[in-house]
């Protein structure tokens, strides 16, 4: 198991930047950057009386640096504020984001999206709601200049678009396969 001999900060921001230096079992050194941003979590807000499912779409500043026209489909999410709970953390962006008040969360996992660079622990759940916890306007905040818009989609269309390969979210995708796994019936 290789280990760190050497850890420098390279950039402190939003993003955390740091390059180590590890050393191989054998004793050879390798270097590897680790961008660090802290815990996330997410949520698939579905409503099961109606079968869909609320969804956001904003711009991505890596989406508009590779010239890749229009924005992801994505269940909201966003970063774990300090002692917050992933519980607290996904009722405030469903709300910031959405304008839904959550009802029963259900836990999905706990997982690394893109390990090789990015320390980050994502942690995912499904939430239920009902047309009558739709209280808020959404749209994130102004403060954050998000520009989220709000899309409410049939279980059954966001299905389609996953089986077409047109759920480009990895996050969105792995939340609609656990439903799918856990009540197909609602598809």
């Amino acid at each position: 198991m290789p280990r760190i001999i050497n850890s420098r900060l390279a950039y402190d921001g939003y993003a955390k930047v740091s390059v180590l230096t590890l050393a191989a079992d054998g004793g050879e050194e390798f270097r590897r950057e680790v961008v660090s941003i802290g815990q996330s979590a997410c949520v698939l807000p579905y409503d099961p009386d109606r079968k869909v499912a609320l969804l956001v779409q904003l711009p991505r500043a890596p989406l508009i640096a590779q010239a890749i026209e229009g924005d992801l489909l994505e269940a909201p999410a966003g970063m774990l504020g300090a002692d917050e709970t992933p519980e607290a953390s996904v009722r405030r962006e469903a709300m910031e984001e959405t304008g839904v008040r959550l009802g029963e969360l259900e836990p999905v996992g706990i997982c690394w999206p893109s390990p090789g660079v990015l320390a980050e622990r994502t942690h995912l759940f499904l939430g239920r709601y009902s047309l009558s916890d739709r209280i808020g306007p959404g749209g994130g905040l102004p403060e954050e200049h998000e520009m989220v818009s709000v899309e409410e989609k049939s279980l059954r269309e966001l299905w389609a678009l996953s089986t077409r390969g047109e759920l480009r979210d990895l996050k969105t995708l792995t939340l609609l396969l656990a439903l799918y796994a856990r009540r197909p019936q609602l598809f």
